[in-house]
């Protein structure tokens, strides 16, 4: 039997990468949803399920997986184009690119970064290799490689010792199994303020939200679960993260296998996830806690399950309460759930909101089985 289809382990940048997308971009364009393929088939996401969180057809899935194993990030923006054969060999462009992203003193420049302009002319005149181009088409070949100009900022990667063994652990039982493995994770903080997004209006009349200078509601977290083989997702709010609500979120994923059989859940290495207490119950329940590695949160599998939460709950809102918020995110989450094998669950998600009938509510918010 075939290994099913999966994207390749992520690397702490593309992680924070993708992990960036998914919480700031546009849930329509084509670009994010190849960010949610990508996200959710590297934590173990099976294809399936994939096509029915973008919208998208299985082999559709599948080609974005495999092209991101073949070239990385660049297939978040495939091109498509014709024309005439190029002048510029690809060693050429590999030789800009290696050239651009040097800094110019260690070629014997007296520059301490290079602009389009000195670039041009140092490859014209490079003993070692001569490149001939305009400045036009210098910035296409570094845009197509993805180098551009950009600030200095610090940086930060996963110093975890077991980071290997702990990404090979989630890969593992993802992989064998899938119908026993679970996902945790808070998201949030929460806050009553108007979110700018975007939405159908009349031209050069968008809807406008109000300003805001005081926030007196404070905050919250959403505790999410999310069940990998039945692809569904429930949770609560909370005022704050802490051990207490962890082991109650991970009670409510005990309950929804209540055969007793070994489960996995995966969750962040956070000091509330792991405490005496939670360890104790844990061995006690036969629940193995997956931890990903520190700083490296984009290996949850929820992740890629907060984007659409946010879009859909938290864009172009405008909530007087947390009372609200979280009827509104409860009322989603129930559409969600009930539609999760729809092939346009995401397409129609604005459209259909408005026809959610209220269902009665479960500790938890966990939706209704079949049986009842």
């Amino acid at each position: 039997m075939a290994e099913p289809v999966r994207a390749r382990r992520l690397s702490d940048e593309e992680g924070r990468r993708l992990q960036q997308l998914v919480r700031r971009g546009k849930h329509e364009s084509i670009r994010v949803r190849r960010v949610l393929i990508i996200m959710a088939s590297a934590s173990g996401t099976l294809v399936p399920a994939i096509a029915r969180l973008v919208a998208a057809h299985e082999d559709t899935v599948r080609n974005v997986i495999h092209r991101f194993n073949e070239i990385g990030l660049r297939a978040l923006d495939p091109q498509w184009a014709g024309g005439r054969p190029r002048l510029i060999s690809d060693d050429d462009q590999r030789f800009i690119v290696a050239t651009a992203t040097t800094r110019p003193r260690s070629v014997g420049r007296p520059f301490t970064h290079w602009s389009i302009r000195k670039l041009a002319d140092h490859l014209a005149t490079n003993r070692v290799r001569r490149v001939l181009l305009g400045r036009e088409r210098l910035r296409q070949i570094l845009r197509h490689h993805d180098v551009s100009f950009q600030r200095t900022r610090t940086w930060k990667e996963s110093r975890d010792p077991d980071k290997d063994a702990k990404l090979d652990r989630i890969e593992e039982v993802t992989r064998r199994f899938p119908d026993r493995c679970f996902a945790f994770d808070q998201f949030g903080p929460l806050s009553i303020r108007p979110h700018h997004g975007s939405g159908w209006a009349l031209a050069g009349r968008p809807d406008r939200l109000p300003a805001t200078y005081t926030r007196t509601h404070g905050i919250r977290y959403f505790h999410g679960c999310y069940s990998l083989g039945e692809d569904q997702l429930w949770g609560v709010m909370r005022r704050r993260k802490g051990g207490d609500h962890s082991l109650a979120a991970l009670k409510s994923i005990r309950a929804a296998r209540p055969d007793g059989a070994p489960i996995y859940v995966i969750l962040d290495n956070l000091s509330a996830n792991k405490t005496p207490r939670i360890r104790a119950w844990a061995a006690r329940n036969k629940v193995e806690l997956c931890l990903t590695p520190t700083q490296a949160s984009w290996a949850n599998p929820i992740e890629a399950q907060f984007g659409p939460l946010r879009a859909f709950t938290l864009t172009n809102s405008d909530y007087p309460n947390h009372t609200v918020l979280v009827r509104e995110v409860q009322r989603y989450l129930r559409w969600r759930n009930a539609n999760a094998r729809h092939p346009d669950v995401l397409a129609a998600q604005r459209r259909e909101r408005a026809r959610i009938r209220s269902e009665r509510q479960q500790p938890w918010g966990r939706p209704r089985s079949k049986a009842a």
